[in-house]
């Protein structure tokens, strides 16, 4: 809430302000964009390596940039140090940029102090502080005056129940579906004008220089790629969708929801991650949609799904009522919303087909189980730790999918070499 409320604040302002999200995360971008009307990429210490981070912030359509971390400063990749692969820490010496910390001071006073001392004796990043959900202007002063020796205070909110978000399985209901969203996040930023020194925060950002660098651009699936994009499709990072554009392919999006299908001229179809479980009987009953895919497939179309994507390309999905729908039938693959169980991390990924040659670092979230998967595997995986998981995914013909969302290329892995700054 306070990145979102900071970013309209900044635009109300006049800033031209853009956002990243550190990790990997569709839902949270969403809103940066319905906050600022600018894409939100996202920016991955341990996908991609200095230089591709730096170029891909860089490249940024604005003034101002706010990053908002994910979990805590120090807190990466499985098997890390703490400030390692994955964190916000490292991503901020990747930039090479301050850090503000945000604080919950909910239910301490004095004792703020050796939080932030602690945090700040293990990074010298952190040019300042927000706090957050103070009780009272009494409870406000007890800290201020406890912390006052230690980093500068740029803000501090009240405790408020005015700004709850609902949720589901994966995060937050996403911004699509959030009633009101515009005047949600107006009252963000009218908390945060009125209680942190915008001013001050803009000026404690720095110029992220690309040093030369360039991202590795994640390989094309085709030259006219039809884009699934609805409430049950919502996941596709911007950054894949921009480089795929970089290289000179027309992106085009449809609706299955609305039983829409790719157009006839496609030569490549991507169906994201998202919702589909929440959909799978209007999905199932889109005739038009199914008959669009099923063509592409006939005249050879390259046609992609990751995790929601995968199941619709698979023979069934059964929801979480026990209920099984019919899918497209493209891959001999059987999933289940009703058999619940969470998978979580970060992959690496060497394909075995399909348009990729290079190594790929991936996440999987999801809780929806394979029941079966019958055919050839798309994917040697790994976790973040190196550990070898086996094969994932499926591939026939012209058809593939995984669980796994793909971040980068791996550039190491790839001997593409890492740029030096």
């Amino acid at each position: 809430m306070i990145t979102l409320g900071l970013l309209r604040a900044l635009k109300t302002q006049g800033t031209n302000v853009s956002s990243a999200k550190s990790g990997p995360d569709y839902i949270d971008p969403a809103f940066h964009r319905a906050a600022t009307g600018n894409p939100c990429i996202n920016l991955d210490s341990w996908a991609a390596d200095n230089a591709q981070l730096r170029a891909r912030a860089a490249m940024a359509p604005a003034d101002l940039m706010i990053i908002e971390g994910a979990m805590g400063l120090f807190d990466g990749a499985a098997g890390t140090r703490p400030g390692g692969a994955g964190s916000v820490q490292k991503l901020a010496e990747a930039l090479d940029i301050p850090v503000i910390l945000v604080v919950d001071i909910a239910r301490m006073a004095q004792s703020t102090v050796a939080l932030i001392e602690g945090f700040a004796a293990r990074s010298t990043r952190i040019a300042g502080v927000i706090l957050n959900r103070a009780g009272s202007p009494r409870h406000f002063d007890m800290v201020r005056a406890a912390i006052a020796d230690t980093v500068p205070i740029l803000g501090c909110l009240p405790a408020t129940d005015d700004l709850q978000a609902p949720s589901r399985h994966l995060g937050l209901v996403p911004a699509g579906e959030h009633p009101n969203l515009s005047a949600f996040i107006d009252r963000a930023a009218d908390l945060v004008a009125a209680n942190c020194n915008l001013d001050a925060i803009a000026r404690v950002a720095t110029q992220v220089e690309a040093a030369g660098g360039t991202p590795s651009p994640l390989p094309l699936l085709g030259q006219r790629i039809a884009v699934a994009m609805d409430q049950a499709f919502g996941f596709a990072y911007a950054h894949m969708l921009q480089d795929w554009s970089a290289q000179g392919a027309e992106i085009y999006p449809f609706s299955p929801l609305a039983d829409q299908g790719p157009g006839n001229d496609a030569d490549a179809v991507f169906l994201p991650g998202g919702y589909p479980e929440l959909h799978a009987a209007q999905i199932a009953a889109a005739t038009s949609f199914a008959n669009a895919m099923r063509s592409a497939q006939n005249r050879g179309a390259t046609i992609y799904g990751e995790c929601g994507g995968y199941m619709v390309l698979g023979d069934g999905l059964t929801a979480a009522d026990g209920t099984r729908h019919a899918m497209l039938g493209m891959l001999r693959a059987e999933t289940s919303f009703a058999e619940r169980r969470r998978h979580l991390g970060y992959r690496r990924l060497e394909a075995l087909g399909g348009p990729w040659q290079a190594p790929l670092k991936a996440h999987e979230f999801h809780y929806s189980t394979e029941l079966r998967a019958d055919g050839d595997p798309l994917f040697k995986a790994a976790d973040a730790e190196g550990r070898d998981l086996g094969t994932i995914g499926l591939r026939a013909g012209t058809v593939f999918g995984s669980y796994a969302h793909i971040i980068e290329s791996d550039r190491v892995q790839g001997r593409l070499g890492a740029m030096r700054l």
